[in-house]
């Protein structure tokens, strides 16, 4: 018993260590949680808290009466809570399984939206949810109301699934006044522009893309709100801890009148469907009218066209593809955004040009079927000849061969071949007083400055053409099927290889009457045009009026009157010779547009205007007509332009007759 003893306390201590052993590395390792875990990753349990932005509701557009063009409509969306989602066994399938019963639709579809676009196994977009995991799932947008109604009476058999109305971009289809190139359409944000924003755009929201809903997005689009929530460490938002109310947008008041715009519009495609039953191609066209009390846009109209309630609602791939097909875009603004040489509507142009030239309007002018310089010969319109007649008569009936033949003294008078500026060409000199080479300044994200080609343009032109004028030298053009085309290509081609920098005197020809390299936008046209109206008074165009904030505030963005627009000189009679030919034009026979006005009511509204047919390698004329009314106090201008429509006098003269009318039934 005396050694059994010591034998049993000797254990009974050892086991006393152990245990203390194992309570001290349990105590540490308790310590390290307590003070080295828990600082760097906060507890597993611990909640974090996170901002959800609230984007405002987005200001509506207006025309200048106050009708809208854009306004706000009511979407009905169908979501499920995310938690709903992680609380369930099988992640939430047979609740939205049921859901795309109920609604008719396919589970995959539904059940892609539930993954976010860019995660770990996630569906392909557009499938995938490209907004925040800290928001409801968005499982359907747009849904049938009637049956997203019935979720709702069923709340057992569809936890954390809800129906919620969303406002979205309600917008006037074309036939309805819309205005849609001008308008413009809303899309994701860039990356880009979220980094640039310092904070006022988030990646989950709309912005404006095109049009005015663009160059008015600041305004328009309000300043977000902002929810901060608690969120678990499933990644899922349980309870919101603040939150700031979102403040709306600015309604925008625009000069455009949804009457007028809806008429524009009308005639436009009727023009164009009445070119094409005729054998034309009249692919593209434009119609503008301008207010000139005050430069405001009174209506904005392109062909082709499109609603933009597609971008709204979400465009598939195919509608993609249409918007976007190259120059025949129905994106593409042909008032503002496509430059073309403007024909013979740019004799408006040339006629104060050749008076600063010295060219003595008083005296009658030689209107020969052609005019030769050097060794190439220019034709006057089907080669027709007038005689001796004035320059108001050369005017009317569109006479080339005398706007040829000062061409060819200005080109001389300034050196030929071997001036090196443009400083004292008057004919150039006036196109850019006109504002022509430069765009009009329009409240518009994307407008064209066209241009008017000088010899400093040519030589920039020449060196950047060069390789390909030499190589198409050597090769021709054997894919053309129309040999003389082709053949006059390579003449060209082997002329610019050698010395396409040199303005010669047909470039000058050519400028004269608005062909060659000259280009124009439909909006810089009707600008020359209200300027001529106006005696020299330069309009500016604008789309912008007002501003009006939620509470009723009003603020002018522009002026109501074109009082303090300004204004450049017509050399000697010319400003009142053009307005009489312009005049002529539509009223005397043998005027170009006077067969398209036949019995229209002049005496009550006249009408003057001038008619274009450009030449276009490749391609059918391009029809352009520019006009303004009444004559005696004129108000409005409008222009037209149909790209492969034929002639000017034909094709686009109607069309405008056809708005003239509608502003004449609205003018009192």
């Amino acid at each position: 018993m005396s050694r059994t003893a010591p034998r049993l306390q000797l254990r009974m201590l050892a086991s006393l260590a152990v245990l203390l052993l194992l309570a001290g590395v349990l105590l540490g390792r308790l310590g390290q949680l307590q003070l080295t875990d828990h600082r760097d990753g906060a507890g597993a349990n611990t909640p974090v808290t996170a901002s959800v932005p609230l984007p405002a509701l987005r200001g509506r557009i207006l025309d200048r009466h106050g009708r809208p063009i854009v306004d706000n409509a009511v979407r009905t969306d169908v979501t499920i809570d995310r938690a709903a989602l992680a609380d369930a066994e099988d992640g939430g399938r047979a609740t939205v399984r049921r859901v795309a019963q109920a609604l008719d639709l396919p589970f995959d579809r539904l059940w892609g939206r539930t993954t976010l676009c860019g995660a770990p196994g996630a569906a392909e977009p557009p499938l995938c949810w490209p907004g925040s995991p800290l928001v409801p799932v968005p499982l359907v947008v747009d849904a049938d109301r009637a049956l997203a109604a019935a979720l709702t009476e069923r709340p057992e058999r569809y936890p954390g699934v809800a129906v919620t109305s969303q406002p979205v971009r309600s917008y006037l289809g074309p036939t309805r006044g819309g205005a849609a190139q001008t308008i413009g359409y809303l899309a994701r944000p860039t990356a880009e522009a979220v980094a640039e924003s310092d904070g006022e755009v988030t990646g989950e929201e709309l912005v404006g893309a095109a049009g005015l809903e663009l160059q008015y997005d600041d305004l328009l689009r309000g300043r977000a709100g902002q929810r901060t929530v608690r969120v678990d460490a499933r990644g899922v938002a349980v309870d919101e801890v603040a939150r700031t109310e979102p403040v709306p947008g600015e309604d925008l008041v625009t000069t455009l009148d949804r009457r007028i715009q809806r008429a524009t519009q009308a005639a436009l495609v009727d023009g164009v469907q009445s070119a094409r039953d005729g054998g034309h191609t009249a692919d593209t066209a434009g119609a503008v009218v301008l207010d000139l009390r005050d430069g405001g846009v009174l209506a904005s109209a392109s062909v082709p066209t499109y609603d933009p309630t597609a971008w709204s609602r979400g465009v598939t791939q195919d509608e993609y593809d249409r918007l976007t097909k190259g120059a025949d875009s129905p994106l593409i603004d042909r008032v503002t955004g496509v430059a073309q040489p403007p024909a013979s509507t740019f004799k408006v142009v040339s006629l104060p040009g050749a008076a600063a030239s010295g060219v003595d309007l008083d005296e009658e002018v030689n209107c020969t079927s052609s005019h030769r310089i050097g060794n190439r010969t220019f034709n006057n319109y089907q080669s027709r000849s007038y005689g001796w007649i004035s320059w108001r008569r050369a005017i009317t009936v569109s006479c080339d061969t005398v706007f040829y033949r000062v061409a060819e003294e200005v080109w001389r008078a300034q050196g030929g071949l071997a001036a090196e500026d443009d400083g004292g060409d008057p004919l150039i000199r006036t196109a850019r007083r006109f504002g022509l080479g430069s765009a009009t300044g329009i409240d518009l994200p994307a407008e064209s400055a066209g241009r008017i080609p000088d010899r400093e343009w040519k030589r920039q032109w020449w060196e950047s053409t060069k390789e390909e004028s030499c190589r198409r030298a050597q090769t021709g053009y054997p894919e053309m099927e129309d040999r003389a085309d082709a053949r006059y290509l390579e003449a060209l081609a082997r002329e610019n290889c050698t010395s396409g920098y040199l303005f010669r005197p047909g470039d000058e020809a050519n400028l004269s009457i608005g062909q060659g390299d000259v280009t124009a936008t439909l909006l810089q046209m009707a600008t020359v045009f209200g300027t001529i109206a106006q005696e020299g008074r330069v309009p500016s165009p604008h789309l912008g009026r007002a501003a009006i904030t939620a509470e009723g505030t009003r603020t002018a963005l522009a002026a109501d009157s074109d009082d303090d627009a300004d204004s450049i000189d017509l050399p000697g009679t010319s400003g009142d010779l053009l307005r009489r030919a312009l005049q002529d034009v539509v009223a005397e026979p043998g005027g170009t547009a006077h067969s398209a006005f036949a019995g229209f009511p002049l005496q009550d509204w006249p009408v003057a205007g001038k008619t274009g047919t450009a030449e276009v390698q490749g391609e059918q004329d391009t029809a352009w007509f520019v006009s303004y009314a009444p004559v005696e106090d004129p108000r409005y201008v409008v222009g037209v332009v149909v790209a492969q429509g034929g002639t000017g006098g034909a094709t686009s003269a109607p069309i405008a007759r056809q708005i003239h009318e509608e502003l004449a039934q609205r003018t009192p």
